[in-house]
């Protein structure tokens, strides 16, 4: 084969190995230990409603290290995002069009991940009230990190990874390569809708519900448009207000937000 013959077509056996070591080493990982995890909780003596499920932990007690591992935590995780594009990556421009990115419209997909946040953001607050009065969700801590002037910013970039890591894969890869083994439009929206919502469950079975909303409505309009970005946009907005504001909220309405005494 010389280098202007194209490169042939993955087999299906091929591209199926491909999903698994994809998700094994992000998102599927994550479903299965979130699976373990609800498990665990609804098993505990302790009532869920009285448990506490913390995104963003303290990783040490010396500051200096606890930024050094906050930032190789949220840098190693960003690897099955490379990944992706490194196996997606077209010779041509767009060079990850089969992505949903091709370096077009770029303020109009913006605008539409700020409309996705509105769409997506209040019924998803309204869900973890009902849920947290009828006992379905975990009290959700998202910042459990000390006050340090590098706070802010790393939960930024936590959001940012975040949205990176489940978009990319969640909708990036899986429709393209899912569509390469020939599966049709809405069962590749379940089955990612079923996969976004699984690695959420250690939130309590409240938390696979709203996923599974937000995934069906995601990878409905992902397969209407096929581009990214507004995904990536939206998902970046909401983690980084609910990272960032949770201290204020809590403080602020204690009896909706506060944590379990």
């Amino acid at each position: 084969m010389t280098a202007l013959d194209p490169v042939p077509a993955p087999s299906r056996a091929r591209i199926r190995w491909e999903i698994a070591i994809v998700l094994g080493l992000g998102l599927g990982q994550s479903a299965v230990y979130a699976i373990v995890q609800l498990a665990y909780r609804l098993t505990d003596s302790t009532p869920l409603a009285d448990q506490t499920a913390t995104l963003n932990p303290s990783r040490s007690d010396r500051e200096v290290f606890d930024l050094v591992y906050q930032v190789l935590s949220i840098g190693f995780s960003l690897v099955p995002v490379v990944l992706v594009c490194f196996l997606l990556w077209q010779a041509r421009r767009p060079h990850l069009g089969r992505l949903g990115l091709d370096g077009t419209r770029v303020a109009a997909d913006a605008g539409r991940g700020v409309l996705l946040v509105l769409a997506i953001g209040i019924p998803g607050l309204g869900l973890y009230l009902v849920g947290r009065a009828t006992g379905l969700f975990v009290a959700v801590n998202p910042a459990g990190l000390d006050a340090y002037w590098w706070t802010v910013p790393v939960l930024l970039l936590a959001a940012a990874r975040a949205s990176l890591q489940e978009e990319f894969v969640v909708l990036g890869y899986l429709f393209a390569r899912l569509r390469d083994l020939g599966w049709r439009p809405w069962t590749i929206i379940l089955a990612t809708s079923v996969l976004r919502a699984s690695y959420h469950l250690y939130q309590g079975p409240g938390a696979f519900i709203g996923n599974l909303a937000m995934g069906l409505l995601f990878g409905w309009l992902f397969q209407r448009t096929g581009r990214l970005l507004p995904f990536l946009v939206a998902h970046f907005l909401i983690d980084a207000t609910v990272f960032v504001g949770y201290p204020w909220a809590a403080s602020t309405w204690p009896a909706l937000f506060g944590l379990p005494g």
